[in-house]
């Protein structure tokens, strides 16, 4: 953009004062009013860039206009227009002058900042949260980068780029996935990188973190890695502020630990009660008071405020044993934490315009991963290789919102730019590939995905080598898609190809050696080879509780497979056991309300259901019901399979009636929800069947044991087991009403099918 260029013939830009990625911030003047201001223009992105990111990168930009000029607070940046220009979208703010408070910890050379201004902030963000939050709207990142010092200690928060309306859960949960700003590892809740539900408090705990920083120098968990950040805002206790640094007053020591809660309910209700406890303790006496008040002209009178109600983001994602974390978590940088990192002053006044990091600061070429080049392309510069990989971890946060279609879509036109590029054999073209395979599968296109990860795994192979870590993974995913596809035998080849070379690399006990053993036992009891599975799978929860500790999520999800495999040998006491101690180990360690530990519950209610301990198991089920419609809703499939087994096991206790009116109510559900063909609709629709025969209406239940029999052959083919079974069912019914012929008929063509499966078998 040309100095001189003006906006919409009123906003002249003066001043280029913050350059990203994907746009810059000027000064200019506002011609009609004769003010200056800052204007923050999103650049063009071009026909040639991928169409679906743009939209959601242009629709989360006039989102962040649309939720900060409904703010009027002294607290908040002020925003005075928004609208497009010859194709540029802009949005005009009041030009703040001043520091945000990672530059603050910077000047002051990475020390806390002196205590009476550190408690004077707090106080100013609390009360201007409150507001926000009375709003419905939550900041979902607030960071030191986000909170301005103005020259005259005033306080305002700002960027609400990524801010979540709490009225308005659909648009904003759509809107997070574009990889610009999810949020600083440092300063997440653990709701946060978790998927779950988040509300309010989530602003909170991000509040405790900025606060812990800026008065003692370092965030609570300054770790070297983001998986290790991650896990520490996830598992670990903070240590104390005043540890660090004792002369903090304890009334601060205890509004930072309680903002820092592990679970939403520990925290405070609201930001207003903050903003009471601050004032309370000025007045304080005593050996920790609070210091004379630093910029008494700002201190706020405290108002009550309501809690707002927690707010669904949208689909949960379900941590499994093969990671701890989410997998949007995967290739996360640490981001910028506030101390330590360089930050241009611009020639032109210090007029930072309430811009994040990501518009302040130029791209880190350090940060970008393989930007060497490749012989035959054009050497990319970095800023195109910024846009590229801006672009991937959009692809990224799309999946992590369950978006696969959309971030197939984006990782697709990434790894192509990538392969014009870099070529198409470069590392980062590889692994935008990879994760067009993961998108693949996904959506439930498996055979694709097999594609796509055999292609990735022979291009690494070619350039990073056989044993190398990322060609292992690409292989070790073919190996789940094989199994996926229900070609265990080839999937167990694989996976065992897979572990012998990283035992060979990694060695016995790493963690991705002991991932590859885990996979390699769950194939093993798909492959029937039950026994063989329950070995492995044992000898892996040692070796994993040895190494990562019996509490460690990829440990526990071995124990579940070992009670899986216990369940097969039709050894239900032992299982139960297992499946209790997994229960209350991930209780501990994820939470009550986690999608693993609500499945292990499940699994307590199947056993306790083989054990013939049916009144037991009701009850579990009936809370399991209760928990899974609190916490993820009462159409969600996972509530759906909890009715289920209630339903089960209202009939095993020979409450037929009722069994019955639960099986027509889920089944109704999942018809809707699922489609009529869903396995689980199948499933409630033979309940039905099972239902109607106990209560001896037989010709009812013959003509809903047909339909399933007949979906199933259409669906899975004449000779799966589970259509195979539906004909023994309607056989079985055949007979009961008198009609021995056809069913012994009937009978005769399941075993005929049942032979001819196995003999291709073998």
């Amino acid at each position: 953009m040309a100095d001189t260029r003006l906006i919409q013939g009123r906003y002249r830009l003066l001043d280029l004062i913050g350059r990203g990625g994907m746009g810059e911030v000027w000064r200019a003047c506002d011609e009609s009013l004769g003010r200056y201001v800052a204007v923050k223009c999103l650049k063009p992105l071009g026909p040639q860039q991928d169409q679906s990111f743009t939209r959601i990168i242009q629709e989360r930009f006039r989102r962040e206009a649309r939720v900060a000029a409904a703010l009027q607070h002294r607290g908040v940046t002020v925003v005075h227009d928004f609208g497009e220009d010859d194709g540029v979208l802009y949005l005009v703010m009041e030009l703040l002058e001043g520091r945000n408070l990672s530059q603050l910890l910077e000047d002051n050379q990475q020390r806390p900042l002196p205590v009476a201004d550190v408690v004077d902030i707090a106080e100013q963000i609390s009360d201007a949260l409150a507001y926000t939050h009375e709003q419905g709207i939550v900041h979902r990142d607030l960071k030191p980068a986000n909170i301005m010092r103005l020259t005259d200690g005033a306080v305002k928060i700002c960027d609400f780029g990524i801010a979540r309306l709490g009225r308005d859960v659909g648009l904003s949960s759509r809107l997070t996935g574009t990889g610009i700003a999810m949020g600083t590892p440092h300063y997440m809740s653990p709701e946060q990188i978790g998927g779950g539900q988040v509300d309010h408090r989530s602003d909170l705990y991000s509040l405790g973190c900025v606060l812990y920083e800026i008065a003692t120098g370092v965030p609570p968990f300054d770790l070297e890695d983001a998986w290790s950040i991650l896990v520490g805002h996830r598992d670990t206790v903070p240590e104390p502020p005043r540890r660090h640094r004792s002369e903090l007053p304890d009334f601060f020591d205890r509004i930072v630990l309680d903002l820092l809660a592990k679970t939403p309910e520990e925290r405070p209700d609201d930001a207003g009660s903050l903003v009471r406890r601050i004032s309370a303790a000025r007045g304080a006496t005593g050996p920790h008071a609070l210091p004379a008040h630093a910029h008494p002209a700002h201190a706020r009178p405290a108002h009550a405020r309501p809690a707002l109600p927690a707010a669904a983001t949208g689909p949960m994602p379900h941590l499994t044993g093969d990671s701890p974390l989410p997998s949007w978590t995967r290739g996360m940088t640490t981001g910028h934490k506030a101390t330590g990192v360089a930050i241009p002053r611009p020639e032109a006044p210090d007029h930072t315009a309430a811009l994040t990091g990501e518009w302040t600061g130029a791209t880190d070429p350090n940060a970008l991963a393989g930007t060497s080049s490749a012989s035959a392309p054009p050497t990319p510069t970095q800023e195109q290789l910024a846009v590229l990989t801006s672009r991937h971890n959009a692809g990224l946060s799309l999946g992590r919102l369950g978006r696969w279609e959309e971030a197939g879509e984006v990782h697709r036109a990434v790894a192509a730019e990538r392969a014009h590029a870099l070529g198409a054999d470069h590392p980062d073209t590889l692994g935008s590939r990879y994760e067009v395979g993961f998108s693949l599968g996904r959506t439930g296109r498996t055979t694709e995905a097999l594609r796509e990860f055999t292609r990735v795994a022979e291009g690494r192979e070619r350039v990073l080598g056989t044993d190398h870590p990322d060609t292992l993974a690409a292989r070790q995913e073919m190996a789940y898609v094989l199994g996926e596809l229900g070609r265990h035998f080839e999937a167990h080849q694989v996976f065992a190809a897979v572990l012998a070379s990283r035992e060979r690399t990694m060695g016995l006990d790493h963690p991705d050696t002991l991932r590859c053993r885990h996979n390699l036992a769950y194939n093993l009891s798909r492959l029937g080879r039950i026994e063989d599975a329950y070995e492995l799978a044992r000898e892996v929860a040692a070796a994993r509780s040895r190494v990562l500790g019996p509490g460690h999520p990829d440990t526990l999800v071995t124990q579940y497979e070992v009670a899986y495999a216990l369940g097969r040998l039709g050894r239900w006491t032992e299982a139960l056991g297992v499946y209790r101690e997994v229960v209350a180990a991930r209780s501990q360690a994820l939470g009550a309300d986690h999608p693993d530990t609500l499945a292990a519950r499940y699994e307590v209610g199947i056993s306790l259901g083989r054990l013939g301990r049916s009144t037991e198991a009701l009850e579990l089920y009936r809370g399991l019901v209760g928990d899974r419609t609190r916490v993820q809703g009462p159409l969600h499939p996972e509530t759906l399979r909890a009715r289920h087994g209630l339903g089960v096991n209202l009939g095993r206790l020979s409450r037929w009636e009722e069994a019955l009116a639960e099986a027509r109510d889920v089944c109704a559900v999942r018809e809707r929800v699922l489609g009529a063909d869903h396995p689980d609709t199948l499933v409630s629709r033979r309940e039905i069947a099972v239902g109607l025969g106990w209560l001896g209406r037989w010709p009812e239940a013959l003509s809903l044991y047909g339909q399933v029999a007949e979906t199933r052959d259409r669906v899975l083919g004449p000779g799966h087991p589970d259509a195979l079974a539906s004909r023994n069912d309607e056989a079985h019914c055949l007979e009961r009403l008198g009609r021995g012929a056809e069913a012994a008929e009937l009978y005769r063509q399941v075993a005929a099918v049942h032979g001819q499966a196995e003999a291709r078998g073998h």
